[in-house]
């Protein structure tokens, strides 16, 4: 397996850990199928009760490597992944600091508990790429927050600091950035201890009222992601990031 992503197992709880640091842990096309890889393997592991998720370095990730990016109608590499994170049914813990952008803030809506570092810088920058959420934000951020704080951060894109997290119901607890990782794997060892039957009954009945909302948002944000790739807004954006400047969207036309 790839060393993308470190895995350590002990009494029932995984840890594993996004390991590009040099990148912020950014998502290239190996880390995205690495991680489904591992989250699939943990699913039938009956060794595994826990699963809890965070970043090797300072951050979590920054989401989508924009260099390994390619604008294409095709599937994308991170819908593997959508799948794999949708379809675990084991408890998921996640310990988030540092930057936790696009892809690397929407994978941590459908964890069970997520525990962040005072240190969290969170962003959905979708509409400032000229595209569109992705692994269901647009249903599970506001199942969290509500539909009118949803729409702002995502229109508006802005940042999101570990208080706001906390205050909003993204997060459910903030630790300092050295306590995080020990305190999310006490409460995951804590989980470990119950049966594990029990656990996935409990998190299937936690889930099944949201599963078709999921499905739905899926279907709908896969539809606008393939409209909106490769059109003027998504290369306006594209080139600004390679050419280090601010994009401008005025005057783009929307087909």
């Amino acid at each position: 397996m790839s060393d993308t992503v470190l895995k350590e197992l002990k009494d029932g709880v995984l840890l594993l850990t996004l390991n590009r640091p040099e990148s912020k842990n950014s998502f290239n096309k190996e880390l995205w199928e690495s991680f489904a890889a591992e989250l699939d393997a943990a699913r039938i592991n009956d060794d595994v009760t826990v699963v809890v998720i965070t970043g090797a370095g300072s951050d979590f990730s920054a989401g989508q490597d924009l260099k390994d990016y390619a604008v294409s109608g095709k599937a994308h590499s991170y819908r593997i992944t959508e799948r794999a994170v949708v379809d675990f049914d084991k408890p998921l813990v996640a310990a988030a600091k540092g930057v936790a952008v696009g892809g690397g803030a929407t994978i941590l809506f459908h964890t069970d508990v997520l525990y962040v570092g005072e240190s969290l810088r969170m962003r959905l920058p979708f509409n400032s790429l000229g595209m569109a959420p992705e692994f269901a934000s647009s249903y599970m951020l506001q199942m969290r927050i509500g539909p009118q704080r949803a729409a702002e951060l995502l229109f508006t894109t802005e940042w999101i600091d570990a208080d706001k997290a906390l205050a909003t119901g993204i997060a459910s607890r903030k630790f300092t950035d050295d306590e995080l990782l020990p305190g999310a794997m006490a409460k995951a060892a804590e989980i470990a201890q119950l049966p594990l039957s029990s656990l996935m009954e409990t998190k299937r009945c936690l889930k099944t009222a949201h599963r078709t909302g999921i499905e739905a948002a899926l279907e709908v944000e896969r539809e606008a992601m393939d409209r909106l790739a490769g059109g003027p807004a998504s290369i306006e954006a594209m080139m600004a990031f390679m050419e280090k400047r601010k994009p401008n969207f005025r005057n783009l036309k929307t087909k």
